[in-house]
């Protein structure tokens, strides 16, 4: 697993990454955002889904994002 500092990527960035990611599987997380409550934090918000696409997304999470 490579990991990054996580202060090299903008919370933007990372959000649009992951929001075109999930759209080549087919999954749509609604509430994904960046989180503003602790912008020194860069965190980002998934949200809840329904547990329909949450096996959806640990499916597609297994076949290494292949829907």
């Amino acid at each position: 697993m490579t990991t990054t500092n996580h202060q090299a990527i903008a919370p933007s960035t990372a959000v649009e990454s992951l929001r075109t990611a999930l759209a080549d599987a087919g999954i749509v997380l609604p509430s994904l955002a960046v989180d503003t409550a602790s912008p020194h934090l860069g965190l980002v918000e998934l949200g809840r889904v329904r547990a329909d696409v949450a096996a959806q997304l640990a499916e597609a999470l297994r076949n290494g994002g292949r829907s």
